[in-house]
């Protein structure tokens, strides 16, 4: 007998999953990010032949691989028969069956994350439903992405998906979302620690599932927070029709080179981690580790279209950041440098001073300084340090002028976005001193006083 095997393509950095779904011999891909090769290397590895390329929707966190990679084998491009493109694509609505080889994929109309979503069921011995952005591990797909106006609208729709899911499929169905693996493309905090669900285990925790619809809409509106600004790239990109990313290696750039560019605007981002950063940097350049969120905050922060130089230790790590970036639509880098920050600039080099919550507890008694918390509203109104300055990361260049002057001690949750904020602050003037500590593991017990609810 034929098995169907699941392979899921993780995308970390963005909270993602794509999927391989083959029968041994052909195979069907789901929701493919743009650097292909990836999906290319598991389909050779695992000896089949990709005959059709499937999108839940038109895509808001990332730029698709899906035509590109249709294109690439000569496979069927499946998109939502609703949804406005610009290319050739073989459209699906509610009901309609993809059958390729032994596998069996229907499609059903599951709106909430987008007016025209698209789940796929996974039909046979072991069934799956491919959900995209509706039904997550202990969550769903935040319904606020098309606009404000569409808001409610689209959480009533969500509801109403994620129940037609639990209604019509079996309680062993697995559960296989594109979305909700720290992606801000969930609308509430997904399940902690899960890799695999079934619809039975979200009959019994999801809030879509065990709320009436009105509480559950209520809870997913006010629980919804800032999203990336790169966001509204995204759906055009995709609707467009992308082509295959370009990841050769970025021209490379000596240190009278970054200096020009540094001057002329451009960001120079510095990809190391932020203890190797805080030792020593190029002053002007900005702080985005290739060891946390990298692509969406950088994302997130530039204006669009800014050129970007990568500084890194290695091409390897070049590469890796470079990769990350054409996932989010920003193609090409203007330059790269290798090395440490000695190769990058011909001046001294600037340092950040690095601290602790207990640091800051102790400063507090001998001279004033500014607490600046760099954390998101939902992370601010939960808790916080009595006293502190409230900028989010995601605001911080065009509330600059907010920041006090002075001595400021910068922290988030647990040290990656303040050295990120700090790197920013550093390039304006300002006197920075990183707090990397845990906020919630060591804020309170270092008898800084806190304001709000305590976890």
């Amino acid at each position: 007998m034929t098995r169907t095997t699941i392979v899921p393509i993780e995308t970390p950095s963005l909270g993602d999953r794509s999927y391989l779904v083959h029968d041994g011999e052909v195979a069907v891909v789901v929701d493919p990010q743009r650097d292909i090769d990836r999906v290319l290397e598991l389909a050779a590895a695992e000896g089949v032949r990709i005959t059709h390329v499937v999108e839940t929707h038109i895509h808001n966190d990332y730029v698709t691989g899906g035509l590109a990679l249709a294109r690439a084998v000569g496979a069927a491009y499946v998109v939502g028969a609703d949804d406005d493109v610009a290319y050739e694509r073989v459209p699906v609505r509610d009901g309609d069956v993809i059958a390729t080889g032994s596998l069996r994929l229907r499609a059903m109309h599951t709106p909430g994350h987008t007016f025209t979503h698209l789940s796929y069921v996974l039909e046979g011995d072991e069934p799956a439903v491919f959900s995209g952005g509706s039904l997550l591990f202990g969550s769903t797909g935040r319904p606020d992405l098309l606009g404000g106006d569409h808001t409610h609208e689209l959480a009533h729709h969500q509801y109403a998906s994620a129940r037609r899911l639990a209604a019509e499929l079996p309680d062993e169905t697995r559960v296989m979302p594109t979305h909700g693996f720290g992606s801000f493309c969930s609308a509430t905090a997904t399940t902690d620690g899960a890799t695999s669900s079934t619809i039975g285990d979200e009959r019994r925790a999801n809030p879509a599932l065990t709320k009436d619809e009105q509480d559950y809409v209520d809870e997913i509106v006010a629980g919804l927070d800032a999203y990336p600004a790169y966001y509204v790239h995204m759906g055009p990109a995709n609707a467009a029709g992308p082509d295959a990313p370009d990841l050769s290696p970025p021209a490379p750039a000596d240190a009278g080179e970054l200096a020009r560019r540094l001057a002329d605007g451009e960001w120079l981002v510095d990809l190391r981690t932020r203890t190797a950063f805080a030792a020593g940097h190029v002053p002007g350049t900005f702080n985005f580790g290739t060891d946390g969120q990298f692509s969406t905050y950088l994302g997130w922060l530039i204006p669009w279209g800014t050129p970007v130089t990568l500084l890194g230790e290695t091409a390897e790590q070049v590469a890796q950041a470079q990769r990350e970036l054409v996932r989010i639509g920003i193609d090409r880098p203007a330059a790269a440098a290798t090395g440490g920050p000695e190769d990058w600039t011909d001046g001294p080099l600037a340092q950040v001073h690095r601290a602790t919550f207990a640091d800051l507890a102790q400063v507090r008694h001998h001279r004033p300084v500014t607490v600046l918390d760099v954390r998101r509203a939902s992370e601010w109104t939960a808790r916080h340090l009595e006293g502190a300055v409230h900028v989010p990361l995601h605001e911080l260049l065009v509330r600059a002028d907010e920041v006090p002057a002075g001595e400021l001690w910068v922290h988030c949750a647990s040290g990656y976005r303040a050295s990120i904020a700090a790197s920013l602050l550093l390039a304006r003037g300002h006197r920075v001193v990183h707090v990397d500590d845990v906020f919630d593991e060591h804020a309170g017990d270092a008898g800084v006083p806190l304001v709000g609810a305590v976890a």
